[in-house]
């Protein structure tokens, strides 16, 4: 009973750092992702040398199994909790007589607004840059003002540009995110000019 819950325990923090380790690798943040690998391959091993020591008893890979389930779990909320990187929200609201663009740019949010025409008329356009972690208080500003108001985020890959862009660098290093910020030559998709007249 008492290997059952070692292997459980185990695989579950095993299995969290893996996954952590993963959503680290895909928003760019190579270093973390690897100085963690070396805890997730130390851990996965011991894990698995305590199932293959115990392999005619079945309650060991289903405890193996579960704790990998579990683990699964645990990472993603790991991951929720911690929040790294920004998001970009769009937001559609017929309240366009409402000085929300304004407010939000006093709150701190990157904010490019205009008018939209829809089915039943005008309506405000807004496409909103943010950290992660202040994602749900964007959505409790906007919703105060319409609470009909369709929202819709994701997540962008680089940054290139625009005021907020200028201390964005400074801001992730401080909070500990990772960005990708860009310049004109290494923007996906971009040919380098210089290098073509090089050639």
């Amino acid at each position: 009973m008492y290997t059952i819950f070692i292997i459980l325990a185990i695989n579950i923090v095993y299995v969290s750092f893996f996954t952590i380790r993963m959503i680290l690798t895909l928003k760019g943040q190579k270093y973390l992702a690897a100085a963690l690998s070396s805890i997730e391959v130390i851990i996965y091993i011991i894990g698995l040398g305590l199932v293959l020591d115990n392999l005619n008893e079945i309650q060991n890979l289903i405890a193996y199994a579960v704790g990998y389930g579990l683990g699964v779990l645990a990472g993603t909320k790991i991951e929720e909790w911690l929040a790294l990187g920004y998001i970009t929200v769009k937001v559609i609201t017929n309240r366009y007589d409402q000085p929300l663009p304004d407010k939000l740019r006093e709150l701190g949010y990157g904010v490019t607004s205009w008018i939209g025409e829809g089915r039943d008329g005008e309506r405000l356009m807004m496409e909103i840059l943010t950290r992660r972690k202040a994602q749900q208080d964007l959505y409790q500003e906007i919703i105060a003002y319409d609470p009909k108001a369709f929202i819709i985020s994701h997540e962008p890959k680089h940054f290139h540009g625009g005021f907020w862009v200028k201390g964005l660098k400074k801001h992730a290093k401080e909070l500990g995110d990772q960005v990708n910020i860009v310049n004109e030559d290494h923007l996906p998709g971009v040919t380098n000019n210089k290098d073509q007249k090089q050639k």
